[in-house]
């Protein structure tokens, strides 16, 4: 039985794509960051907070001797309302914001890469709210959005270092989704985005790519 990693996988995104590996017959470890979440057969749980170095470190300690198959970076973190064109970026929100939604996954990646099947998949939760190659860029929530355009380049930095290797780094777009971060007004259901990561998973797609609805997106 394959396994597959996923963090932040009590809601939202992340538990639809714990769902539907599950449903597909794999083994899933969860975090949480109370290491808590729901139950099912063939779901496991680790306690992990991403913006504290202490508890990344003992979750790869606590995981050791796994081999993952498929690692799905899903967690992160969204500001309090922020307005870049009345008012100045808040120190507090983007030191908080970088530290789980890059430093924290890039920390957690680096030391699980040992913990990766040689032909295994990293996939990173990106967002169109980080992509640079938009026409117009809204001023709203300047800290999330600087974060996730610093994961598409820590996503291609990580990629062209593992060239030569099997393994395959991604991160998808998984455009406005229904989840306590998107709110009720959202296009998309948790589902649809969890089917557009599993299949991604599944593909053997080159590695370093942005994806979006199953097709290669512009950065």
């Amino acid at each position: 039985m394959k396994t597959a990693l996923i963090t932040g996988a009590s809601r939202g995104i992340g538990k639809a794509t714990a769902e539907k590996f599950l449903k597909e017959g794999w083994r899933v470890i969860g975090t949480s960051t109370s290491g808590e979440g729901w139950e099912r057969k063939n779901l496991s749980w680790v306690q992990l907070d991403l913006a504290n170095a202490d508890s990344v470190r003992k979750v790869v300690e606590k995981i050791k001797g796994e081999l993952i198959d498929v690692l799905v970076n899903n967690a992160g973190m969204y500001p309090d309302e922020e307005d870049f064109s009345d008012a100045p970026i808040k120190r507090e929100n983007l030191k908080a914001i970088l530290e789980v939604n890059l430093v924290g996954t890039a920390d957690f990646t680096e030391q699980l890469l040992n913990h990766v099947s040689p032909d295994g998949h990293i996939i990173f939760v990106g967002s169109r709210a980080g992509s640079l190659t938009r026409e117009k860029v809204s001023t709203s929530e300047p800290s999330y959005r600087i974060s996730k355009a610093a994961l598409s380049m820590y996503t291609r930095l990580l990629a062209e270092r593992l060239r030569g290797t099997k393994l395959t780094i991604s991160i998808v777009d998984p455009g406005w989704v229904r989840t306590d971060m998107g709110g009720d007004d959202a296009e998309r259901d948790p589902k649809e985005a969890a089917e557009e990561i599993y299949n991604l998973a599944m593909s053997s797609v080159p590695s370093g790519k942005f994806w979006r609805e199953g097709e290669e997106r512009s950065w």
